[in-house]
Order: structure tokens, then sequence, then C-alpha cells
């Protein structure tokens, strides 16, 4: 089992390398990301019973190529067996990946002509080397929907003519804010899954993390990169005290800060505050701000909700976000009771319709406030309106 494991472990770190290669040989994404998935599949055969070879990329390159060649001669195209032909004449036997050919990738995955229903999905298979029915099986759909939503992307990417570049400068920041939202809203599932029978999916979660890792070690002079690595890290390491051994949840003010991993979060408070030194603040440098003041108490009443406050306050003038204002309406309570709080939700109604974090939000205050009865009613709409069992 953990020669299986080393195996798939190896192959998904090598999957945005290979993928890179080809595509900067042949030039075509969707081409290139089939056969390098083929690639992977034999690998994964033939790897545990023969060894991992001395070369494990270019192995994956060579066979990749081969089965471009297959293809292409199976369809007959002169002109693109000719390209092909020259494109062998002039490859190196043995790639040495571009050391930003990870970054290229995302930002490919990420493209503007992409939603994050298609760029997410995209991201998992291309980079993060899973495959379509682990994918599928994440989102809670079915194989076949899932492939077609990878085959919608790739197609948007061929008709948009992207070249396997980093964007040009001009494009570059808005860019990378693509990028960086797709690996938040990946953490975010795999953190708080939105359906199933368990509350989170590690798998997803831990995947955006290694994405962000890849990211920030390309760019480690971006801060939005820092902050969004260091809100991911301090935000993990709450992890193993938010569900119980049944595996139910676990309130932030219920759980064993003991069992929160404290490497995790000395590595995320010295990147945020790298990160805010720079005075170029954004939104995911500010929720990591406000992890980072969650992570540092070492029991619930030693939290700073002051800053905590003033840290929402300052996120919700910069984005509007309803969810923000629902955050920071939770911490308006402790300072000025429940029924202040729940005067601020009155305005998220229109914003967040029926939402079942709406209501929750609404019964724990409520709950506060003493009246039972309503917070049950609220409770239970909330409930209705969940996908998540826990």
């Amino acid at each position: 089992m953990n020669w299986v494991s080393a195996t798939e472990g190896l192959l998904r770190e090598l999957t945005p390398q290979a993928l890179g290669a080809v595509i900067r040989r042949y030039g075509n994404f969707d081409d290139a990301e089939d056969a390098v998935q083929e690639a992977l599949i034999a690998a994964a055969d033939k790897w545990p019973a023969d060894g991992v070879p001395d070369n494990p990329l270019g192995w994956l390159v060579r066979v990749a190529s081969r089965r471009m060649g297959e293809q292409y001669r199976r369809d007959g195209a002169r002109q693109r067996r000719e390209v092909l032909a020259a494109s062998w004449s002039l490859a190196s036997p043995d790639p040495v990946p571009g050391s930003d050919d990870t970054l290229i990738l995302m930002f490919m995955c990420c493209h503007p002509s992409l939603t994050p229903a298609t760029s997410i999905p995209l991201t998992l298979r291309a980079v993060g080397g899973l495959t379509t029915r682990e994918i599928a099986a994440a989102f809670l759909v079915p194989e076949t929907t899932m492939a077609q939503r990878i085959s919608r992307a790739k197609s948007k990417l061929r008709e948009s003519n992207v070249p396997f570049a980093l964007p040009p400068e001009a494009e570059r920041t808005e860019r990378l804010r693509s990028v960086l939202h797709v690996l938040y809203l990946l953490f975010n599932e795999g953190y708080t899954t939105n359906s199933g029978p368990d509350l989170t999916r590690t798998d997803l979660s831990g995947e955006a993390i290694h994405l962000a890792r890849d990211v920030h070690e390309a760019l480690p002079h971006e801060p939005e990169v820092d902050g969004l690595l260091a809100l991911m890290l301090l935000t993990d390491a709450r992890r193993p005290g938010r569900t119980d051994a049944d595996g139910a949840l676990v309130p932030l003010a219920r759980q064993d800060r003991t069992r929160w991993d404290r490497d995790l979060i000395a590595e995320g408070i010295a990147l945020i505050t790298r990160a805010l030194q720079r005075h170029r603040i954004g939104e995911y440098q500010l929720q990591a701000a406000i992890a980072a003041v969650h992570d540092q108490a070492l029991h619930p009443e030693e939290t700073d909700w002051s800053k905590i406050q003033s840290l929402y306050s300052r996120l919700e003038t910069m984005t509007g976000n309803p969810m923000v204002s629902l955050n920071r309406a939770v911490t308006v309570a402790m300072f000025d009771g429940p029924r202040a709080a729940l005067a601020l939700l009155d305005g998220l109604s229109e914003q967040l319709g029926d939402h079942h974090r709406l209501h929750a939000v609404r019964a724990h205050l409520l709950e506060q406030a003493g009246d039972t009865e309503a917070a049950i009613a609220e409770f239970r709409l909330a409930s209705d309106r969940t996908t998540n069992l826990r």
C-alpha cells in the first residue's frame, strides 16, 4: 500500500510538468492532456511492478508523445503529421521542464473564458493529476457529467487559442486573481464540502494547499499569494479539532485547541506577517489575519474580538461581500449583544436570499438573545437548506 501511495504521489507531482512539456512541443492542450492522462494510467499500471524508471518525467513525456503520434496517424491529417514530425525532430528526448510550467498551466485552466464550475475540475485534472472519476466523486456528480464539463473547458481553451506561456504583464494581475479565486474555492469545498455525509474532503483541501505552494514558489513576492497560502494553512491547522470521534462538527468555541497544528499556525503567521509588511493589502491577507487572531488564542476567552471586528469591517468595505457582512455580525454580537447583530442581518436577506448560513447565524443570535422558539425555527430552516449532513 505504501508503494502504491508513493507512486500515486509521484505521478500527481509529475503531472503538470509532463503536461507542460508536451504542450510546449505540440501546442495542443486538449490532445496533450488526453495523451498525458493515458501515460499516467500506463505508469500506474507498470511502475508498481517494474519499478520507477530512472527518468520518470522523460518516460511520461515519451509515452504521451507516442499516444499523440498514434492519434494523429489515425486522424490521417497530413499537415498534423508533418507538424508532429517536425516537433519530434526538434525535441529533446529527456525534457527538463521550465520552473514556471505548473504556473502556466494554472493560468491556462483559469482563463477568463472559463467559469469556476469548469476551471476547478480542469485544474484538478490537468495540474492536480486527479482522474475524471475522482473529480466527479469529489463534486458528487456522475463521471459522464464531469467528463462533459472538462471537455467543454478544453474546447473553450482551444477556441480561445491560448498560447502556452504566462499571460502578458498587463493581463497577469487579473489572471492571477482568477487563479487564486479557483484555489480558494477548491480549498473551501474541501474544508467544508457543500454536500454529502462528511464535513470535509481532505483530498480537495490538501490539493488546494499543494497548488497554492506551487504558486507561492513561482511568485514569492506577491502579497496576495502569501495571504491565500497563509489563510489555507491557518484554517487547515484547526481541522483536527473541528470534528469529534464520530465526525460531527465541533463549534470553534468548544474545540480542543491543543489538537490544532501549531507548526502550520507558525508557518501561516510568518507568511501573513511578511505579506502585510508589503503594504499592498488584499482580501486574502485580511482573511488570513482574521484566522491568525483566532489561532493565536489558546483559549476562546482570549480571542481579540476587537481586532477581528476591525479586520472584518475593513474586509467588508473592500469586498462588499454579504458573507463577510454575515461574519461581521457575529463579531458585533460579542460587543453590542445579539440584538444589535440581528439588526444587521435584516439588510442581508436581499443579497443572500434563503441561504442556510443566514438562517444558521440568525438562529445562533436568537439563541443568545434567549428567544429559543424562534431560534429552533431558524435552525430548522437552515437544516432544510443545506445538503451537507454534518
